[in-house]
């Protein structure tokens, strides 16, 4: 059973940092592209960030660029968001993805968690 169990989530006042992590299970991690979404409310989900499957490459929206970092460990089947000079606007459901493409191709989706910045 593939399942992506999503953590760290909370409440922050601006200006502070939060730690998200998504454990994997059910399927070949390291062979995984990992992401992290958000969606804040009456918005469409948007991408965050991106790890390719060695970790060597990552890509940012540009809006937490500089301030967010992500990061995997492919030992513990588990992909990091490290959320650092949170603003009111990064309140959102934040989302784990897992996806592989070509042959065996999959994508897999979190329950999300939630983050609130606020005062």
């Amino acid at each position: 059973q593939v399942r992506l169990v999503e953590s760290g989530g909370g409440w922050v006042q601006p200006g502070g940092s939060l730690r998200l992590s998504c454990a994997a299970s059910g399927f070949t991690f390291s062979i995984a592209d990992m992401s992290w979404y958000r969606q804040a409310p009456g918005k469409e989900r948007e991408l965050v960030a991106s790890i390719f499957r060695t970790g060597g490459i990552t890509n940012y929206a540009d809006s937490v660029k500089g301030r967010f970092t992500i990061s995997r460990d492919n030992a513990k089947n588990t992909v990091y968001l490290q959320m650092n000079s949170l603003k009111a606007e990064d309140t959102a459901v934040y989302y784990c993805k897992a996806k592989r493409t070509g042959l065996g191709s999959f994508d897999y989706w979190g329950q999300g968690t939630q983050v609130t910045v606020s005062s």
